[in-house]
């Protein structure tokens, strides 16, 4: 498989962003998500990874929090920072699995990046988290569920997360999303996870 055909390879993902086929793009930001940041105190280090466009950067910026947002795809990134503007600067070409953060986070918010990892680098994301969130940190944001096989976006079959993320991780919150783009439509749910207390 050519780096164009393997969605853990960069280049998959400046294809895409080159060439502007980016359907899981829902051009704003979710309900849920500003409902959540409505009753959150002010003041988060936030982790975006796999920002794509990068709507949700001034949402939390404009929230009063300090946000930092990557992707490994350098499409991605021009395009976050061309529609971000004088927030451009919290956008940076970083893989999430291999970048020095300098520091942890007190959250990481989720929104199509898992579901665009193959599988076979799900086994990375839990441990991932548990090095970059603060004791007290929390993962936030959408969840993709689907029984298929094909993507991406590569779905997660029931009991899946509990299964990634229940070793480190609590469930705090789960919900129906109402307002998914038409990719996503009855299969995403908003849930907020915290670090498991020792």
């Amino acid at each position: 498989m050519s780096p164009k055909e393997n969605p853990a390879q960069p280049q998959f993902w400046e294809k895409r962003f080159r060439e502007s086929f980016t359907p899981w793009d829902a051009g704003g930001v979710p309900k849920a998500l500003r409902d959540f940041l409505d009753k959150e105190p002010r003041g988060r280090r936030v982790l975006i990874p796999g920002c794509g466009s990068g709507y949700e950067v001034r949402t939390f910026a404009e929230a009063g929090h300090d946000v930092l947002a990557v992707d490994f795809a350098r499409a991605a990134v021009e395009r976050a920072q061309r529609i971000l503007g004088p927030l451009a600067d919290r956008v940076r070409l970083a893989d999430f699995f291999e970048f020095d953060f300098a520091g942890p986070f007190d959250l990481v918010y989720e929104r199509a990046f898992l579901c665009a990892l193959p599988r076979q680098l799900w086994g990375r994301y839990a441990p991932r988290l548990s090095q970059l969130l603060t004791p007290e940190g929390r993962l936030a944001g959408f969840f993709y569920f689907d029984e298929s096989e094909r993507g991406p976006p590569f779905g997660l079959k029931a009991g899946e997360l509990e299964t990634l993320l229940g070793e480190t991780l609590d469930r705090l919150a789960d919900a129906p999303v109402a307002d998914s783009i038409p990719i996503f439509q009855g299969k995403e749910r908003w849930q907020v996870w915290s670090v498991r207390k020792s």
